[in-house]
């Protein structure tokens, strides 16, 4: 059990130091494209600003937790009683801006690809603006009923079905989004127009396409990291013991690790961030 909580606390511990510089350093990479549109960079400025808070709070507290945990008697020590309630608001509010900004981003690429002119009418920066804050404030009193509420079956069943609900929801909009690049590029390989109209649309869907496809991974990995700590808590609901045993602490290494794999994804797939990460990378070393 010991070897367990040591070998949990180095892993979070790594990944709360690429959390914060590989989000820090695309954070500004984001700012330098100037070929994302406004709504775009905010929502994705949303998400780092989450998985940049995500290394720089709650994985330290979560450590801290860990290393007080593995001692006798914890419980009764005020100390690991505070460090709790701090990882829980910082790492519930993180959680659900990062969750939240996902759900967010795929609604944004899903508009963008089916309302193609009426977008940028209906998208307006101020809109989204307002549903970030709306995600951030949304995410902190989640944060905060989970406080208010306490442990038990209750808070696990709520945050189980905001979960599932929005993680369906965006299964379907990555779905779509993901048959609608498909046609699309059926219909640009099949178009017959002249040469400078064809290049103009190919050269604004390839930018389209680029963003949409990087959502949709972003998704995926998301998936991957959240899905089993959404079982987790279904598991919770019925037998809240689980949530104190080592499998479930991996559970949420797991979760915590989706904020070091998104900048990557945004290098990988999205060339003009990751030109500017690779300049500011190579900027920062040679200083």
């Amino acid at each position: 059990m010991y070897s367990s909580y040591i070998a949990n606390c180095v892993f979070n511990a790594l990944l709360s130091l690429t959390a914060v510089v590989l989000n820090s350093v695309t954070i500004h990479a984001i700012k330098k494209t100037s070929s994302l549109r406004k709504p775009l960079k905010t929502l994705l400025w949303s998400l780092t600003v989450s998985d940049v808070g995500v290394g720089l709070l709650a994985q330290p507290l979560f450590v801290a937790v860990l290393v007080m945990e593995s001692q006798r008697n914890a419980e009764s020590n005020p100390t690991y009683s505070a460090t709790s309630i701090a990882f829980l608001l910082a790492g519930n509010s993180f959680f659900f801006a990062s969750f939240f900004g996902v759900m967010a981003l795929s609604l944004d690429r899903f508009l963008a690809i089916h309302l193609h002119l009426r977008y940028q009418e209906l998208v307006t920066q101020r809109r989204v603006v307002v549903g970030v804050i709306s995600i951030w404030v949304f995410s902190a009193f989640l944060s905060l009923l989970r406080l208010w509420i306490g442990p038990g079956g209750i808070i696990f069943g709520i945050y189980s079905f905001i979960e599932i609900f929005c993680v369906v929801t965006a299964a379907c909009l990555n779905y779509k989004i993901f048959v609608a690049v498909r046609r699309h590029a059926h219909q640009i390989q099949a178009l017959q127009v002249q040469q400078v109209a064809q290049n103009e649309e190919v050269a604004n869907f390839g930018r389209m396409r680029k963003s949409a496809v990087a959502t949709v991974f972003v998704y995926v990995v998301f998936l991957v990291c959240y899905l089993p700590n959404i079982c987790g808590l279904w598991i919770g609901t019925m037998a809240p013991e689980f949530l104190l045993t080592s499998v479930a602490r991996y559970l949420l290494t797991l979760l915590f690790l989706n904020s070091s794999l998104n900048p990557l994804i945004y290098c990988w797939k999205m060339r003009d961030i990751r030109h500017n990460i690779v300049n500011t990378l190579r900027d920062a070393f040679s200083c």
